[in-house]
């Protein structure tokens, strides 16, 4: 059995902690390993897709990555509770037409006793802007570096 520190119930540095965990995971856009980070059948809700599943989780994020290009994400705890954790976050991807767009979103998380997310909820928003509006300005395909700003600290 595989298991992902920390482990709930949290606090609020284990969750913050699990926070930047997943940041960093999805902003090196390799969908078989972030996937490894969820229960086997974890559910999930994307927008308006709902599926289960590591598999599934695997085809969502590979076709996410394939349409969402240079994408950087920036995670930041919102709340916290026993085996729970709400977080809001923005990206900034392009598509293949050179448009840039800033997404906003909120997730739910659930996570079970070996530290696995068994249960996602997000709900996002996308906004189109100017490239020369951009904020996340690190390489794409890495994590943020650690004195890049957060949302916060960009007025975000």
């Amino acid at each position: 059995m595989s298991e992902r520190p920390p482990f709930p119930p949290f606090n609020r540095e284990t969750a913050t902690q699990k926070v930047r965990m997943a940041e960093n995971a999805w902003n090196l856009q390799d969908p078989v390993k972030v996937s490894l980070a969820y229960t086997e059948d974890s559910r999930w809700r994307n927008r308006s897709e709902f599926f289960s599943g590591r598999d599934a989780i695997v085809a969502f994020l590979t076709r996410k990555w394939q349409r969402e290009l240079e994408y950087r994400l920036i995670k930041e705890l919102w709340a916290f509770d026993e085996a729970r954790i709400a977080v809001r976050f923005q990206y900034e991807y392009r598509d293949d037409s050179d448009n840039w767009f800033r997404a906003y979103g909120n997730e739910n998380w659930e996570f079970d006793e070996r530290g696995l997310m068994a249960w996602r909820q997000a709900s996002i928003n996308d906004f189109k802007i100017a490239e020369a509006d951009r904020k996340f300005t690190w390489p794409s395909g890495q994590v943020r570096p650690d004195d890049f700003p957060g949302l916060l600290e960009l007025g975000l």
